[in-house]
């Protein structure tokens, strides 16, 4: 495994799927947070900074994301993810989780919550894979352009000018506000993906292995999920659409509230966290004691 400095706060447990990268704050019940493709936990920020006093809130790096050190040619599918977690839970000695899951990160936490439901108290899902939705048309061309060799020159650009990231022809159309999308912050995603180039062929290798396959044969196990659910979603998601909330609302019996944020895109939780934040408390107090 390549060793690299970890970023302030970071924390690090072995696992067998390798040395998991997390942060966390504050005390109780647990709160564990698994972002999507490209992101890592400092997606999660806001909720650990303000979640803290109701639960210890913990944010985690995927496979091939952010700190996380894992082999070259070790599996890194979204169902590997999932596992991980269990991995990641018995090693810190985690009885139960409230698991929030936003982009491939809700994919995952739907593994998750199948194949471990006594592991899940609440289990809250936002804009996200689902079913054969993914992965999405609009993130396609991304994915060719990665399979097609592209990806480290990709990830060079937009960190040497941020303005790329930003663009509609980027990760811009994530964002509700994209001007607002600070460099730091997309230093903060991007950087590790390009430290080495095993942590590039890392990603393109999570890229190369989207198959809906993994979402689809958990539909039977969804219809059977009883965890107290909350499902948020954006409505002006150029890659997860309304119906997939309606979809998992309607598939999964543990849902308690599917809620709708106007005018909001799939990376709602860091620019509209205010507001998600109020919601994750609500659900918490009423189901996840």
């Amino acid at each position: 495994m390549n060793t690299l400095a970890l970023s302030t706060g970071t924390r690090t447990v072995q696992t067998r799927s390798g040395r998991i990268a997390y942060r966390e704050e504050g005390t109780g019940p647990v709160a564990l947070f698994v972002h999507g493709v490209l992101l890592n936990k400092h997606l999660w920020r806001h909720q650990l900074a303000h979640l803290h006093d109701v639960r210890r809130c913990i944010a985690l790096d995927l496979l091939a994301h952010g700190d996380t050190e894992i082999t070259p040619h070790q599996d890194v599918s979204v169902t590997a993810n999932a596992n991980m977690i269990k991995e990641f839970i018995d090693a810190l000695t985690i009885d139960t989780i409230d698991l929030v899951g936003n982009d491939s990160g809700g994919g995952i936490a739907q593994i998750f919550a199948v194949s471990f439901p006594e592991r899940v108290r609440t289990l809250t899902l936002t804009d996200c894979d689902a079913h054969d939705n993914w992965p999405p048309e609009a993130f396609k061309p991304f994915l060719a352009m990665a399979a097609g060799g592209g990806l480290a020159q990709a990830l060079n650009a937009m960190l040497t000018n941020t303005d790329i990231y930003r663009s509609p022809d980027a990760i811009g159309p994530a964002y509700e506000h994209p001007e607002n999308v600070g460099d730091d912050t997309i230093e903060i995603y991007l950087r590790p993906f390009v430290k080495t180039e095993q942590r590039t062929r890392d990603l393109q290798r999570f890229l190369a292995a989207f198959d809906n396959r993994h979402t689809v044969d958990v539909e039977g196990k969804l219809k059977a999920l009883r965890a107290a659910t909350l499902i948020v979603w954006a409505s002006d998601d150029v890659y997860f659409d309304l119906k997939w909330s309606k979809w998992l609302a309607d598939t999964i019996p543990g849902t308690r509230r599917r809620v709708e944020l106007d005018g909001a895109r799939i990376f709602f939780p860091e620019e509209r966290w205010t507001e998600f934040n109020t919601l994750l408390r609500e659900h918490w107090q009423e189901w996840g004691s």
